[in-house]
């Protein structure tokens, strides 16, 4: 199983971070590997939004689609996603933001296996190397979106 973790402190804020990590049906236009993000259910429980998201991550020959239940709290400002369905053994990520001066600590944590063990190795590596991009990306956005409201 491939385990990653990062806590980084960044100069935007905790809202604003979670704004741009909850905002999953963007992710294609943003996050390196993925194809497509489709929301195939919503729902609310106590102060929570749960999505059922459907999305399909790339990465060289390679295409896999996944369902995952995403459940955002925008009040503790946290994002816990798990796959539901797909070609993942386990898979579920987990993201903190809290507010540290003008910007916040984010928190980020995610691990993954696939099903089959030869994809595992073969596939495993690659998508690694593309999650360890992930909180780059959303900074990235953050980034240009604090730009456009400067």
């Amino acid at each position: 199983m491939t385990k990653h973790s990062e806590s980084r402190t960044v100069p935007y804020t905790a809202d604003l971070m979670y704004a741009i990590v909850a905002d999953v049906e963007r992710y294609p236009k943003f996050v390196p590997g993925v194809k497509a993000l489709h929301i195939v259910g919503r729902s609310h429980l106590k102060g929570r939004e749960i999505l059922s998201a459907r999305m399909t991550a790339g990465f060289r020959n390679f295409s896999e689609s996944y369902t995952s239940r995403v459940v955002l709290d925008p009040e503790g400002r946290t994002i816990d996603v798990v796959q539901t369905e797909g070609p993942f053994r386990q898979l579920e990520n987990h993201w903190r933001f809290t507010p540290q001066g003008q910007g916040c600590k984010i928190d980020f944590s995610i691990a993954f296996e696939l099903r089959n063990p030869v994809l595992n190795m073969v596939v495993g590596t690659a998508f690694g190397r593309v999650l360890l991009r992930t909180t780059d990306a959303f900074l990235e956005r953050a980034e240009k979106l604090s730009k456009k409201t400067a």
